[in-house]
């Protein structure tokens, strides 16, 4: 069995429990479910309203990493705000994957254009990289973003892959979007960045985008993942992926 590159993102797991003011769905229990069945770790966004993922939670899977699962990854999510570069720098996770999110924003649905914020992430990545946590950007599918976020500091981007799987009803279209993400991925590969993909990747998308792009190291995958875990169970998800990344 290869190592692997599923990051399974439990934010909709926090928002089934927000739901209620009661301790289940646990983030914690089901992140271990994951974890245990071969996930290579987690993702959390914690927004500031707390609408799903809450600080106690990331404080929580950070612990739960440190002394069930020493050998997986926690990354966290989020714009660099003080506040959230406040939480980083207490949970320390392994990684921090910065978003250009508005508080408001239901979901990540566009990566950083640089320009005027190119001096918050120099600050924000200095700051990161001084606690020892490795910093990702997140990055729409065009290639000359790649040397951009290099220059600046970053270690990985994470391609924003919600165009390629909005196509799946066009296998036309598919090809189109599919053929952005992998010219990213090789652009970002050449500037000596680590890359890593997520947003609305699925077992019958993943495959394409591997045979493409096999040397990302890294997928996030929450709503989709959720999505078939109502289906086939969290363990049996984590295989089901897996397997479509070639894995198992």
């Amino acid at each position: 069995m290869t190592a692997s590159r599923l990051s399974v993102n439990v934010n909709a797991i926090a928002m089934l429990r927000n739901r209620r003011d009661l301790p289940w769905p646990s983030v914690t229990g089901m992140a271990a479910i994951a974890m245990e069945a071969g996930a290579k770790g987690i993702t959390v966004h914690p927004r500031p309203d707390e609408r799903h993922i809450r600080k106690s939670d990331v404080y929580d899977l950070a612990e739960l990493i440190e002394d069930r699962f020493p050998n997986k990854e926690l990354c966290l999510e989020g714009y660099p705000t003080p506040d959230f570069l406040d939480l980083v720098e207490k949970a320390r996770p392994d990684q921090v994957l910065f978003v250009p999110d508005a508080p408001e924003q239901t979901t990540s649905d566009h990566g950083w254009q640089f320009g005027a914020d190119k001096a918050l992430l120099k600050e924000a990545i200095t700051a990161a990289r001084e606690w020892a946590v490795t910093v990702s950007l997140f990055l729409d599918p065009d290639p000359a973003l790649a040397s951009e976020a290099a220059a600046i500091g970053a270690e990985r981007i994470e391609i924003y892959t919600g165009p390629y799987g909005a196509c799946y009803d066009s296998p036309e279209r598919a090809k189109v979007e599919l053929d952005k993400v992998a010219a990213t991925a090789e652009a970002a590969r050449a500037a000596g960045l680590g890359v890593n993909a997520g947003h609305d990747l699925t077992v019958e998308n993943i495959p394409a985008l591997i045979k493409r792009a096999p040397f990302i190291r890294e997928m996030s995958i929450g709503h989709g993942f959720t999505a078939d875990a109502l289906i086939y169970g969290f363990a049996g998800s984590v295989q089901r992926f897996r397997k479509a990344m070639g894995e198992v």
